[in-house]
């Protein structure tokens, strides 16, 4: 029987590359850069969606002071 009883098996593990971290850190990049796409679009669709709650908002108003406030909104 040998005396080890993997011969062929290494003790030490192979040291690491450039490549391997520059391709782990590439992947960090593309992940981090996509997340904060998404949240920009996110963003961006809740900016427009708040524009056009703003612009509702003033036509109402205009529509109230017309008929409670005298007939001229007082930005017209």
């Amino acid at each position: 029987m040998p005396l080890e009883p993997f011969p062929s098996m290494q003790t030490q593990p192979l040291p690491l590359d450039g490549n391997y971290l520059q391709t782990l850190v590439n992947w960090q990049i593309a992940v981090a850069g996509n997340a904060l796409q998404a949240q920009l679009r996110q963003l961006e669709m809740m900016a427009d969606w708040q524009r056009s709650f703003g612009a509702v908002q003033r036509e109402l108003t205009d529509q109230w002071i017309c008929r409670f406030g005298g007939g001229v909104p007082l930005d017209g």
